[in-house]
């Protein structure tokens, strides 16, 4: 007889992504009486919920009532009793159809494993794009050698922007008016990693680039066809660019670790899949998109805090399970695709709020005294250092202020003090279960990885 298995999915406006998403759960090889799909609908307003219960009559719906957030998982780990490990899988995460087996027998075969963490692709594989610009240094002080604005991505006439991937040479996102809402200004040359149509083999696709800069330059761009020149000026405008090459993929998580400083962050995030995670190893906390867990795991060290609304909820809940004496293990034969952040949009006001928000809580209620404490008087020294490139320096220099950034980290800010006060009488509570040292536990943390130098040699491979 198998294990039995729930695996819950949580829906909140997910559309065609859903359906796809519960299609490819029906699918896996996995004994039917000892398996089963529950989805817990966030108060969809999208219609998702009435297309899963016709198209999907075998699964179990369960409706919230209103969107809780993340935690709203909850509502599908409450009841385990007859059943021996429980799924977390996104809405927008599609599995293999042997993706399941993989991590039970990694449960099976520890009884100290409090989770088993797939292989989380990105949905889409990618090709290379490389833009190489003249740069000036604005009068703002701030240090910067700036090349273009990139605003905007189409692949085959599709908006493309959440998906492609700024990885080398940008000096991370901006927020504007007009047509650039978000934007990055580049460096003297950098990659944009383009997602290719689905199929295998090399690919051929035709790209356009919202693209402006200081004033009229020649830029050169490069899709793997050999290298065009052309004029980009100071209006956003765009500019068609054809690419071709043989897709690869990316790493969205294999694992997760805990950086020094206190971030969450998931291990081999915008790597390439080259094999370098082909081996099982243990890791120091799960992502909530993907994983298996184990009943009496969860029995033993709770659920999700429904404080926290949306992310960093699951490091919360892995380093409390981690100072109780849990481990996690992550199993490369189980794979998992998916469309990062689809739903709450990464770089969006509502990522970046509880992001900032939830980090510094999951720290007060967790991590020691002196990493909580320098977490959150390292936020009010950054938070000011933008007030000083955002709002004074453009002032100073007869330039129009940015407050958007400021304005989002200040929210974030005053979000956490509202909650801190119940952070402090959780954060007693759990130090006083905890059975794992606070050296071992951040013994895990890993360095800040290095930002990518916006120039970058001519002859480095991206």
């Amino acid at each position: 007889m198998s294990p039995r298995v729930r695996a819950v999915v949580l829906n909140f406006n997910g559309g065609r992504h859903v359906i796809d998403c519960v299609e490819a759960l029906r699918r896996t090889d996995w004994p039917a009486a000892d398996f089963e799909v529950v989805v817990v609908d966030n108060a969809s307003s999208d219609g998702s919920d009435g297309e899963l219960r016709r198209r999907f009559p075998d699964v179990e719906i369960r409706p919230t009532g209103a969107n809780l957030g993340f935690p709203a998982n909850n509502v599908a780990m409450a009841d385990l009793d007859d059943l021996d490990h429980v799924a977390l899988v996104n809405n927008d995460a599609f599995v293999d159809r042997g993706w399941l087996r993989p991590l039970v027998d990694a449960l099976e075969a520890d009884p100290g494993l409090g989770a088993a963490c797939p292989r989380i692709l990105f949905a889409p594989r990618f090709l290379d794009l490389t833009i190489t610009s003249p740069t000036f240094r604005p009068g703002t002080g701030d240090g910067r050698d700036l090349g273009v604005r990139l605003s905007g991505v189409e692949v085959d006439g599709d908006d493309a922007w959440r998906d492609a991937q700024r990885v080398r040479g940008f000096w991370g996102l901006e927020h504007g008016a007009g047509d650039e809402t978000r934007f990055e200004w580049s460096g003297a040359r950098a990659v944009v990693r383009v997602p290719a149509p689905d199929g295998s083999g090399r690919a051929l696709i035709a790209v356009r680039l919202r693209l402006a800069a200081e004033g009229g330059k020649e830029v050169t761009i490069d899709g793997g066809r050999g290298p065009v020149v052309v004029e980009v000026g100071a209006d956003p405008a765009w500019v068609d660019v054809e690419m071709e090459g043989e897709p690869y993929d990316v790493v969205n998580n294999v694992g997760s670790v805990l950086i020094e400083g206190g971030y969450g962050a998931d291990r081999g995030y915008l790597q390439r899949d080259e094999g370098q995670f082909d081996e099982p190893e243990g890791v120091f906390a799960w992502c909530g998109g993907g994983v298996l867990l184990r009943r009496r795991y969860l029995e033993e060290v709770g659920l999700f805090d429904e404080r926290f609304f949306l992310y960093y909820e699951d490091t919360d809940l892995a380093w409390r399970g981690r100072s109780r004496g849990w481990r996690y293990g992550y199993v490369p034969e189980s794979r998992f695709r998916h469309i990062h952040a689809a739903t709450s949009g990464e770089g969006s006001a509502l990522f970046q709020h509880y992001v900032e928000r939830n980090r510094l809580l999951m720290l007060t209620k967790n991590a020691p005294r002196a990493l909580a404490a320098g977490a959150v008087a390292r936020y009010v020294l950054i938070t000011a250092s933008y007030a000083r490139r955002d709002i004074v320096a453009p002032v100073l220099s007869g330039h129009r202020p940015n407050l958007v950034l400021l304005r989002r980290r200040t929210r974030s800010f005053l979000a956490y003090l509202a909650l801190l006060p119940a952070m402090l009488v959780a954060r007693f509570r759990n130090r006083r279960r905890q059975v794992v040292a606070d050296e071992d536990l951040i013994g895990w943390a890993v360095p800040q990885p290095g930002l990518p130098a916006p120039d970058i040699a001519e002859d480095e491979e991206p």
